[in-house]
């Protein structure tokens, strides 16, 4: 077989480098491509597809197990159940509206110490008016509460 993408190309055309590509081989992700009479690997235009839909998944927070999952369902649809794009997605979803729950907690707790006025962790640990939950972690303060 002479027709096809090199390694170079493929990895070029979906925005990888050419390590990844034989990653995502060695692990599965993608099929093993055909090799021309001296031993060059070749790859049909899937493979860019394939490449593309990696990366794509990864960025919407999919590990490489769950991407090769989902890709071998979509491979398989006949036969065993399996949870596919919707399912995951639903609970990609559930574990990202988490996270942004967690990250806003975060945001206000840091932006009430930034208007608290907190630039001594110690000292801010130990009144009763700082906004950052020390609770059970500091000692009563045996001093007046600084700046509250």
């Amino acid at each position: 077989m002479s027709q096809g993408l090199r390694s170079g190309q493929v990895a070029e055309a979906a925005g990888v480098n050419v390590q990844t590509l034989r990653y995502y081989e060695r692990r599965g992700l993608l099929a093993e491509p055909q090799r021309t009479n001296g031993g060059h690997r070749v790859y049909d235009q899937d493979a860019v597809t394939t490449l593309r839909v990696i990366k794509a998944a990864q960025r919407l927070g999919f590990t490489l197990e769950e991407v090769a999952e989902l890709l071998e369902t979509g491979r398989h649809r006949h036969g065993r159940p399996a949870a596919g794009l919707r399912e995951r997605a639903a609970t990609k979803l559930a574990e990202v509206d988490a996270k942004i729950a967690d990250l806003t907690t975060i945001r206000t707790t840091l932006a009430a110490a930034v208007d608290a006025g907190c630039d001594d962790l110690t000292v801010c640990a130990s009144s009763a008016c700082c906004p950052i939950p020390f609770t059970g972690l500091a000692e009563e303060s045996r001093h007046d509460d600084p700046g509250c």
